[in-house]
């Protein structure tokens, strides 16, 4: 028997906003795709096995692990990466914290908490701060600690609470 060559699948779906289209290997992870394929270098591969985050995007609005994602079963799905958070040329409040509050250092897992803090925000503005730790319990930081993170999303919940 000769070896088998898997043939290349071809997937349509939404990235950050916009309708794009892939050919990608049956077992290409869709943080290979990201990255690889689309250009979009912002999420991290830090583990490849989902214990980190440091690859986190926002699929069909819930924060997934894009290294245990297959680029197939990004078919009519809507992508949101870190790369479509700041607008216009100004920081989205949960970066601009990060930012401010010395949240990073690496940043390997920077990209991964912001997209995390920002989907909780979204579903909850005003979090407890263990509920953020709760929120973000699936991303790890080699470098910070952790509670100059749990500070600046406090900052950006009472920012964003304020407008």
């Amino acid at each position: 028997m000769g070896i088998q060559v898997s043939k290349k699948k071809h997937v349509t779906t939404t990235v950050n906003g916009e309708s794009v289209e892939f050919l990608c290997q049956p077992k290409q992870s869709l943080l290979e795709i990201l990255r690889d394929e689309l250009s979009l270098t912002g999420c991290k591969e830090g583990c490849n096995n989902g214990n980190c985050g440091a690859c986190t995007v926002m699929m069909n609005g819930v924060p997934v692990n894009s290294c245990c994602v297959l680029g197939v079963e990004a078919e009519g799905a809507t992508i949101e990466t870190v790369e479509s958070i700041a607008q216009k040329a100004s920081l989205h409040p949960v970066q601009q914290c990060f930012l401010e509050g010395a949240a990073l250092q690496c940043g390997i897992c920077t990209p991964g908490f912001i997209v995390a803090a920002k989907a909780l925000l979204e579903k909850n503005p005003s979090p407890t701060e263990s509920e953020i730790r709760y929120a973000l319990a699936g991303n790890l930081c080699r470098c910070t600690g952790y509670d100059k993170i749990i500070r600046s999303v406090q900052a950006a919940s009472e920012l964003l609470c304020k407008t």
